[in-house]
């Protein structure tokens, strides 16, 4: 048995290769970028206001005050997307603007609509009344002054959000490279396992089937079911390894028979392929029998969880998703720290992985309660939880108010809290 750092490590170097594509970028969301990301433009791309107003020359109000007061003509109104060009422009003249018209010269600045006193009436506006010097660009939006031509947008390794895309389409970023969602490959083992409605007493729903691809839906997998494998099934196991280490799966994931038991096959059946990284058995709770094999000269890998459905799961939040980040080169998730609520105890040397309910107090400092029921069966916990409490090998006593770990569950609402 090998500690949750040294498996850690052991992942870390058994990374595949997952290959780039290009696509429209704007059905990137949650893909994850292949390479930097440029702007092909100038953004703004030209000077435009930021308010409605009117546009002077602020050459023309150096020598203006409360005593030489000047009217200034009123020339046209220019909206965002009418073209800013106007020929001929004389000294003491001005043109509306609409917030986002583009400015031309010689107009060099804006004044608000609200400081504006109109000439001969707000009714008839002809001419608008300046006594005083106006500073040369207020109110305008530079060309380039949020994004310059060239400039990156997005670096690779950036998992794409609905803000990048709002980018592209400002942009005209019409096609970005991302890496190919990773194809994982899903069976379910054992002779109790059930995907029927209807079911006997000593039989198991298919759950961590379900819980896993419901991930994939807005997460970085594409999900293949594989069935359920039954007991006596290791020879067909075998073929089907065989047979999708060459297909387009690109990791081999089960739930179940990882364990010491008689029909607990999974592990026997692996070590009859040629592997350049192998580890059974960490020292981690939930989920202490995981598997994990890299296929000697293949780019393909297998994790091999527990059939307990919190032990699957903690498995796949703590194993396979680091996993995935690895592959895809997304920078590697950080913990965020909370305060112990409720004081707890466990083996020293083993990592526990905790059902936790993350709450904020008045003054704004975040708090973890270890709930109650932590077996590995107990559905009930998991569904109050919104966090993960990772409570470190090397320490048996955690007292209340102790720093923890902290990591989101999967499916978690935005607003964690919820």
């Amino acid at each position: 048995m090998i500690n949750y750092k040294t498996a850690k490590k052991i992942l870390t170097k058994s990374k595949i290769k997952i290959k780039n594509q290009t696509i429209n970028s704007l059905k990137s969301l949650n893909r994850v970028c292949a390479k930097d990301v440029y702007s092909p433009v100038n953004y703004p791309a030209g000077n435009n206001t930021a308010f409605d107003g009117y546009a002077i020359n602020s050459k023309d109000t150096v020598s203006l005050n409360k005593k030489n007061l000047k009217k200034f003509k009123i020339l046209k109104t220019i909206a965002a997307g009418d073209n800013p060009k106007i020929k001929n422009v004389k000294k003491f003249q001005t043109v509306e603007v609409m917030t986002g018209a583009l400015i031309s010269k010689p107009f060099d600045t804006v004044i608000p609509i609200e400081q504006i006193k109109f000439y001969p009436s707000v009714k008839n506006k002809k001419y608008i009344l300046i006594n005083k010097k106006i500073n040369k660009n207020e109110y305008i939006r530079y060309l380039g002054s949020d994004y310059k031509k060239k400039e990156i947008v997005v670096k690779k390794g950036t998992l794409i959000k609905s803000s990048h895309i709002l980018a592209f389409k400002s942009l005209g970023i019409e096609k970005i490279d991302v890496k190919t969602k990773p194809n994982i490959l899903f069976f379910s083992t054992g002779n109790e396992i059930s995907d029927k409605k209807n079911i006997a007493d000593w039989q198991i729903r298919n759950s961590n089937s379900y819980y896993i691809k419901s991930l994939s839906n807005n997460f970085l997998f594409n999900f293949i079911d594989g069935g359920i494998l039954r007991d006596k099934d290791s020879n067909l196991f075998k073929k089907l390894i065989n047979k999708n280490i060459k297909s387009k799966a690109d990791i081999i994931v089960t739930s179940g028979a990882v364990s010491a038991g008689k029909f607990d096959f999974v592990p026997e059946v692996v070590k009859k392929f040629k592997l350049s990284n192998f580890f059974k058995d960490v020292a981690i709770r939930p989920g202490k029998p995981i598997l994990f094999a890299k296929f000697k000269n293949k780019e393909k890998s297998f994790f091999g969880l527990p059939g307990n459905p919190i032990s699957s799961a903690a498995c796949f939040r703590f194993f396979v998703y680091p996993y995935l980040l690895k592959i895809l080169n997304i920078k590697m998730e950080k913990p965020f720290r909370a305060r112990l609520k409720n004081k707890f105890k466990k083996k020293k040397d083993f990592t526990r992985f905790l059902k936790g309910k993350l709450t904020s107090t008045n003054n704004g400092n975040l708090e973890i309660e270890v709930l109650k029921g932590q077996e590995s069966f107990r559905i009930k916990s998991f569904v109050k939880s919104n966090v993960w409490g990772v409570f470190n090998a090397g320490q048996s006593t955690f007292k209340k108010g102790q720093l923890i770990d902290c990591y989101a569950q999967f499916g978690s609402n935005n607003n964690i809290f919820l």
